[in-house]
Order: structure tokens, then sequence, then C-alpha cells
């Protein structure tokens, strides 16, 4: 008859004292839960250092700071500064140069999302479908504007939009008179915005080409055989399967686009007469005029824009499942 449990082998009994089934310390699945999770905060430790240190410290002082009238010259003495409530907030709403600053960021935000984004996506159907031959150098060239400094890129659109450069001489060609596109007040900003949707259709490109890949095949093959023109299969069925992918590249675009300041930065130092001025380089300038209240506040309003914009965003084009 085959040993009892009373007879077991001591070398399972032994292992049997410090560990549970299958060597699992003894304690159960709460205390193996415990450890994973120390475990995972020792992990995360050096991050949570780095994000509080040069991160949260910072947006906690900023904060602060915009209910006082801190300044350059109370860097030696930051705790006799005088808290004012919301009086930068209110101070900002009255200044005119700052309300400039937000009619010219919307201007950015209205006309240069939609065009960003109908260009990009013009593009990554043609990818997708059109085009079979040199696909992948299509893809390159498309995408190089975005990895490529702004000062190139600056450059290279200055010899465009100069009072004798590349634009006004092709519009000289069909008998256009062309004008002085970056010292114009009506045409530095929407040359700026050209130049912006340039530089960042490459990253909507690439993602509205991955959502593309993602639309069932099988899909449009039932269309073309109920009879649905090309058109017609892009409205009732690329679009909507593309809809997360449209409200991804649009956030991202809201985000970019509501901080607007290196064109303007490195084109034309928010000028002529602050036509090109965003909120971004308000902020920066106020910054540089040593008024760190002032431009924490403003820094603040806009990320309660971006905030607000992204949430509104989410509630209209997110999936209804």
């Amino acid at each position: 008859m085959a040993p009892t449990t009373a007879h077991a082998p001591a070398g399972r009994r032994r292992a049997g004292r410090g560990a549970g089934p299958e060597g699992r310390p003894r304690g159960g699945p709460a205390t193996a839960r415990r450890q994973q999770g120390l475990a995972a905060w020792l992990f995360a430790l050096p991050f949570m250092l780095v994000f509080g240190v040069f991160m949260l410290v910072p947006l906690v002082s900023s904060f602060l700071m915009s209910f006082t009238d801190f300044r350059s010259s109370d860097a030696q003495t930051p705790f006799n500064v005088s808290f004012v409530g919301l009086k930068q907030y209110s101070d900002l709403f009255g200044d005119a140069q700052f309300r400039k600053a937000m009619v010219n960021t919307a201007y950015v935000v209205i006309f240069g999302i939609p065009l960003t984004m109908a260009v990009a996506l013009a593009l990554a159907v043609a990818l997708n479908s059109g085009i079979t031959r040199f696909r992948t150098v299509f893809r390159v060239g498309f995408y190089t504007p975005v990895v490529t400094s702004i000062v190139a890129v600056a450059v290279v659109w200055r010899f465009i939009l100069q009072p004798d450069g590349l634009l006004n001489t092709m519009l000289g060609w069909v008998g256009i008179g062309g004008t002085d596109w970056l010292h114009s007040t009506t045409w530095a900003l929407p040359s700026l915005i050209v130049m912006t949707a340039w530089r960042n259709m490459g990253t909507l490109m690439i993602i509205f080409l991955a959502g593309l890949q993602n639309v069932p095949w099988e899909v449009h093959e039932a269309a073309i055989m109920d009879g649905a023109s090309a058109w017609q299969r892009f409205r009732r069925i690329t679009l909507p399967l593309l809809r997360p992918t449209l409200l991804l590249g649009a956030v991202l675009l809201s985000v970019g686009y509501l901080q607007f300041f290196e064109e303007s930065f490195v084109m034309t130092q928010g000028g002529p007469l602050d036509s090109t001025l965003s909120v971004s380089y308000f902020t920066y300038d106020q910054f540089g005029f040593g008024k760190y209240g002032y431009a924490s506040a403003a820094s603040y309003v806009l990320f309660t824009v971006i905030a607000a914009l992204s949430v509104l965003q989410f509630r209209l084009l997110r999936t209804k499942d």
C-alpha cells in the first residue's frame, strides 16, 4: 500500500516550511501582489524623481506665481512678492497685445488644422491606393520636413516668400503681381500657416496611412458589388472607420498649433505690427521682460484653452460605441 502523507519525502517537507506550492512565498496572492507593487514602485522611482524635480515642481511654482506680481528683480527674495489674486489674469484680458495674440492663434488653429488634415489625408489616400511605384520614396519625401531643422526650413521659405523669390517669380509668369509676403500685415500670417502645414503634414500622413491600412478591404468589395463609386466608398466607409484616427490627428494638431511659436520666432519675430504674434510668443516676450507672474498667467490661459478644446474634440469626434 502506498505511503501516506505522514511518510512524505523530507525534501518536500522542508520546501513547504518556507514556501507555498510550486515554491511561491507564503502569504497567498495578497502578499505576491504587494511584492509586485513594491517592485513596480522601485522601478518607477527614478522617473518619478526626475518628473517631480523638472516637471511637477516648476508646474506648481508657475501656477502659484501667476497669482503674484513676481518679477526678475524678485528672484533673490522670492518670498517677499505680493499676492495679487486674479489681477494678472484680468490685466491680460485688458491687454490689447494679448488679445491680438489670441486672435492670431485662433486664426492659426481655425485655418491651419483643416488645411493640414486635408492635405495629409489626400496624400495618405494616394499613397495607400493610387501610387504603387516609388511609394517608399514618396513617404520619406513627405515626412522629411518633420525632422528638418526650423532654421533650414526658414532659409528655404525665405527664398520662396521674399519679394524677388520663387513664389513671386512663378506668379509673374501668369501675369499676377506678387507682394512682400513676410512684411505684409495681411499675408504674413497666412504665409506662416502654409509653411506650418507643410512642416506638419508628414506626421499626420503617416498616422492616416496606418488608419487607412486598417480599413477592411472586404467592406469596400461589398460596396463595389453594390455599385458604389470611389467617392461614395470614401465618404460612407473610409471616413467613418477613420474617425478615431482623425480624432487623434485633430487633437495633436490642436495642441501643436495652439502653441504656435517657432515659425513666427524665426521668420517674422511676431511682426509686422504683431500680425504674427501668438500667445506662446507673447508669453516668451513677457518672460524676457522679467514679468514672470504675468507670463505665468498667460501660459495657464493657454493651457486652459488647450484642455477645453481637446475635451470638445473628443466629444464631437468620438465613436458611438
